[in-house]
């Protein structure tokens, strides 16, 4: 499959829910979102189905994102779902890794192998400010037990405010 501009398609986020368990600043808006009711968002019978259909135009990357997919019910099912498609031969979550030390060997053991985790400062007054109320100390637990269990690459997303030189960028950066 190509798009517009010739280039080959073969990578696919899928949004699994628009629930989250931090209110980002960034992200977030201080009142909240309506959320959608849990009959209106995708079934893995449904998510898996589109999968296939994309793999069969080329498709053979997937990447799970949300919100936070770790809140959704049943995800450790989901990824074994995707794992097995035939085609897929790269599977890959965006997390905030709050629950990552929950989850780490069973999403390993379901087929997922690398992650992506949001991580802006390791401040833990600034995390908790940013955050509205999360704790590092919860993310940077995710974060061992994932490379402890094997996940490789961790990647680290780090949204910089003004310039790549602010003091949580660096810190972020020399831990990453």
């Amino acid at each position: 499959m190509l798009d517009r501009y010739n280039r080959k398609i073969n990578y696919l986020r899928v949004s699994v829910t628009d629930r989250c368990n931090l209110r980002c600043t960034y992200c977030m808006p201080e009142d909240g979102i309506i959320q959608l009711k849990h009959e209106d968002i995708l079934t893995f019978d449904e998510i898996t189905a589109f999968i296939k259909e994309a793999v069969s135009f080329g498709i053979n990357k997937v990447r799970i994102t949300g919100g936070e997919p770790l809140v959704r019910k049943g995800i450790v099912n989901l990824v074994q779902m995707i794992a097995e498609i035939p085609g897929i031969n790269d599977l890959s979550m965006t997390t905030n890794a709050v629950l990552m030390s929950q989850f780490a060997k069973p999403l390993w053991d379901a087929g997922l192998r690398r992650i992506n985790v949001s991580l802006d400062t390791l401040d833990p007054e600034k995390f908790r400010l940013i955050t509205r109320g999360g704790d590092i100390n919860d993310v940077l637990k995710g974060l061992e037990e994932a490379k402890k269990i094997g996940f490789n690459p961790i990647k680290i997303n780090c949204v910089i405010d003004k310039s790549s030189n602010d003091p949580d960028a660096l810190a972020v950066k020399e831990f990453a």
